[in-house]
């Protein structure tokens, strides 16, 4: 296999979904499959097991995957370590986002990089399905994402922004002309589920499952990406719930955003691996925390 195609594998064992693999990886889905139908060939099994509603591995994708996890780890290490080392850098911080207002935030990613030259800093994002994957098996440092976090093997630091909610309908929506809504309108309409692995508490801070009177939220479709929300919004199928940054950064001429009321700031803070004492994650949890909570 190249190593492209060993990668694509990887992801896809975790994502355990075509189109979430092709998002995290940057390429198409007919891509993925192409990959993965290859290497069955090569190996004369089925690697997964496909249906029109999951994605599994077989035994023998199982197997390949315990061979193959570590020896790519530690390739892509080793020509990582190469790249730092002809930039004159010893290490890499890795920091996955849930936000798409990473520019917002350059004072801290500007900052890190002046105070700290001998270390570099990357980006990534970070989907919102098991949100927490990537950051416990090491494929980055720090996940900036929405709190609380409630998990035993991780540790919440500084919070780095505070934003309002908003309200996303169709501009033809009969919401759309308000000056602003309340949680109330989320339980007359509904609104979209995540499909795939996100915890219960994690997901109701986000969208609530009830209003305050008590009537549930009712998730009528289920989705993995923004787009197929925005979709769905447009349509005039549902209306969502999201964090004020999207009507800087996600300007649609089907959508509209009305401020919601009743509702606290949502936080984005840093949460790394409880057991993780690299010096790089405390030295930006230190340069985050002197540079204090932004307010957007």
């Amino acid at each position: 296999m190249e190593l492209r195609d060993i990668e694509i594998f990887l992801t896809l064992s975790e994502e355990l979904h075509f189109g979430r693999t092709a998002e995290r990886l940057h390429v198409s889905a007919a891509r993925i499959s192409q990959a993965i139908k290859k290497q069955e060939r090569s190996i004369g099994a089925k690697l997964f097991e496909r249906t029109s509603r999951r994605v599994q591995l077989t035994p023998v994708g199982e197997q390949l995957r315990g061979d193959l996890r570590p020896v790519f780890q530690n390739l892509k290490t080793s020509v990582d370590r190469a790249r730092l080392t002809a930039q004159g850098k010893t290490d890499v911080l890795k920091i996955g986002l849930m936000v798409t207002n990473g520019h917002e935030l350059r004072h801290f990613w500007d900052a890190f990089r002046s105070q700290h030259p001998q270390w570099g800093l990357r980006l990534s994002h970070n989907g919102y399905m098991d949100p927490f994957a990537r950051l416990r098996n090491g494929e980055i440092d720090l996940l900036l994402s929405w709190l609380p976090v409630e998990e035993p093997d991780l540790t919440v630091g500084p919070v780095l922004f505070m934003e309002p909610r908003v309200a996303l309908v169709s501009t033809d929506h009969r919401l759309a002309g308000c000056s602003s809504v309340t949680v109330e309108a989320f339980a007359d309409h509904g609104v979209v589920g995540p499909d795939g692995p996100q915890p219960d508490y994690f997901e109701d801070a986000f969208v609530p499952f009830s209003a305050p009177s008590n009537r549930a939220i009712e998730r009528k479709f289920r989705v993995t990406t923004l787009d197929q929300m925005y979709t769905l919004v447009a349509d005039g199928e549902v209306i969502h719930l999201l964090g004020n940054q999207v009507t800087r950064y996600y300007a649609r001429p089907d959508v509209t955003y009305v401020p919601v009321r009743g509702l606290p700031l949502l936080e984005w803070g840093l949460v790394r691996r409880s057991d993780d004492d690299s010096p790089m994650v405390r030295a930006f949890e230190r340069m985050a925390r002197g540079l204090g909570t932004m307010s957007l």
